[in-house]
């Protein structure tokens, strides 16, 4: 082992970098829109991990209508994809996509460095980190998405 990783942020559902830094740890690596991956390590000559960048890379492949992206890490997860996917059928006549996450690889691989949950519309990510379905409503008011007739 070469020590422990942990991802924070100023946002919502991580906790900030303030925590880590006091115990010890340091910020090797920052990605938009304000994470940070800190280390501390067991073994110093360790190589520092790395977020695996290419997001917007990645993004590419959600073009094109609702894309969920969840993992089962925590049931506040399962608990608002599924609210916000029936709301998508429901309320918007959109089918998502929902894709989850099962492995270290699937979210070493996801759109964004949180991943463990993802909401994406035609390209353009809509939150990237869970979000209620009153949230989902709004954002969706925003773009100005109507409700089918």
């Amino acid at each position: 082992m070469y020590g422990v990783a942990a991802l924070a942020r100023n946002g919502p559902w991580l906790a900030s970098s303030a925590l880590f830094l006091k115990n010890g740890f340091k910020v090797v690596e920052t990605t938009d829109p304000d994470y940070e991956l800190l280390v501390s390590k067991l073994n110093a000559t360790a190589p520092n991990p790395t977020f695996t960048g290419n997001c917007e890379k990645r993004m590419k492949k959600y073009r094109t209508g609702l894309t969920i992206i969840r993992s089962r890490q925590c049931p506040h997860v399962a608990k608002f994809a599924d609210e916000i996917a029936e709301a998508a059928v429901r309320e918007y006549g959109l089918t998502p996509k929902i894709i989850e996450l099962k492995s270290h690889r699937d979210a070493q691989n996801a759109p964004t460095p949180y991943a463990v949950f993802a909401i994406i519309y035609n390209g353009q990510l809509l939150a990237d980190h869970q979000i209620s379905r009153s949230r989902f409503r709004n954002i969706m008011r925003t773009l100005r998405v109507d409700k089918p007739a």
